[in-house]
């Protein structure tokens, strides 16, 4: 493959072989690379723009697709220095741009590569046009879905990928099988599977379920390190088989409401805030909002939104029942009509049952209180407190002589006709 050049020519000084450790994936400064004997190695300045990964940067430096200068390269140990032109593929890498952080829920089925060699559909060609070219912070399984980083800057996605670094991953997975709390404890510890150690797990059962088919166990997990088929190896080992594996955050981000296939870009105040020192400072974002707005989301009008059911799975819409069609002539059925209630006689109520909701008025007691109410009060002698009954206290007199409601006694002025006052004398 040979590029043509594409200004002025300049001596092959950036060709000389330079001393290269493979498993160099430090993140060393471009000062520190000058001071090395000038320039940025060239993997990790492809790795910076975005291009691929460092491994994947040799890989495509072995298939003579990067070029320095319009000279393909043979070997990484090459330096670049500031205003050389790179190109892979014959295409120009462009000058890197700010760090950029996408959120993206990865649905089953997909491959987290570029270019898969059995010709399966791939994350990268499911993403929307008008993106930068975007690399993977680790990798999903074929058939796990969830949150998926992406970014275009490559050593981002090394120290976020890296074990160091303490950010935990959290998981949901579904498994078949029998299981206690008391043995998912024990991965606080660290396992050993066919000879990979791995790190401390937090795991706690959800919801266990028992059907036809054996039992089914949802659990939460949560690690730090993300080894290549960590989870479903792990709880292969205490006889679990994963059917579904979700994941759920990975650090501080979480796969929150974005509905399977979606893309959302993380802001650059939160880049600045959260992830300030894996990013350099000339690649620092600026401004507050992100420069990628998700297209709308297209719901036909009235349409039933999904739920998702109580074991994680998401129901199909239910489908309205079919509207009875008539033909024209046909006549449509009335709706019944209702009882008749029975008459009731004039001033009687209709008699039935006493219902629990009955008023207090319609008890007995209530109607012969009534009864004593409207009862006339009675006149003569016999309304008159009987003799002999002693007067309450603070009892008015009355006109007749002596208090009200006592016996009677003595008019209050002696016998009648009696002289009033003492006799005169003489």
């Amino acid at each position: 493959m040979v590029h043509e050049r594409q200004r002025t020519p300049r001596p092959p000084s950036g060709q000389d072989a330079a001393p290269y450790d493979p498993l160099d994936e430090g993140g060393q400064t471009l000062s520190e690379d000058a001071a090395d004997g000038g320039g940025e190695r060239v993997a990790k300045a492809l790795a910076r723009a975005g291009v691929a990964s460092r491994r994947e940067v040799e890989r495509l430096i072995e298939a003579g697709r990067v070029a320095l200068n319009g000279q393909v390269l043979t070997t990484p140990a090459v330096r670049v220095d500031p205003g050389d032109i790179l190109t892979v593929d014959g295409e120009v890498v462009d000058e890197r741009e700010p760090a950029r952080l996408f959120r993206y829920h990865k649905p089953a089925g997909l491959v987290t590569t570029h270019a898969d060699p059995q010709g399966r559909p791939t994350v990268f060609e499911s993403l929307p046009e008008g993106l930068p070219r975007l690399i993977s912070v680790g990798r999903l399984d074929l058939n796990t879905e969830g949150l998926l980083l992406l970014t275009n800057d490559g050593g981002l996605a090394r120290a976020l990928e890296l074990p160091a670094t303490g950010l935990q991953r959290r998981y949901r997975a579904r498994a078949h099988g029998r299981i206690t709390q008391e043995r998912l404890d024990r991965l606080k510890a660290g396992v050993t599977v066919e000879g990979v150690r791995y790190g401390p797990i937090e795991a706690r059962i959800d919801k266990a379920r028992e059907g036809a088919q054996g039992a089914n166990v949802w659990i939460s997990l949560t690690l730090s390190e993300g080894k290549n088929r960590e989870v479903r190896r792990v709880l292969e080992s205490l006889g679990l088989k994963v059917n579904r594996l979700i994941r759920l955050s990975y650090g501080p981000l979480a796969l929150g409401a974005l509905e399977a296939g979606e893309l959302e870009e993380v802001g650059p105040r939160v880049l600045r805030e959260q992830f300030a020192d894996f990013i350099a400072p000339e690649y620092m974002p600026k401004g507050d909002r992100p420069a990628y707005a998700p297209p709308r989301r297209k719901r036909p009008a009235g349409a039933a939104r999904r739920a998702e059911a109580p074991d994680g799975l998401v129901e199909p819409p239910r489908e309205a029942p079919a509207k009875k069609v008539y033909k024209a002539g046909w006549a449509k059925p009335k709706a019944p009509a209702r009882p008749p209630r029975p008459a009731r006689a004039k001033g009687k109520a209709a008699p039935g049952p006493k219902t629990r909701g009955a008023t207090l008025l319609d008890r007995p007691e209530a109607k012969e209180v009534r009864g004593r109410e409207a009862a006339p009060a009675a006149k003569g002698p016999a309304a008159r407190p009987k003799a002999g009954r002693p007067a309450p206290a603070g009892a008015r007199p009355s006109a007749k002589g002596g208090p009200k409601g006592s016996s009677k006694g003595p008019p209050r002025g002696g016998p009648r006709g009696a002289p009033k006052g003492p006799p005169r004398r003489g």
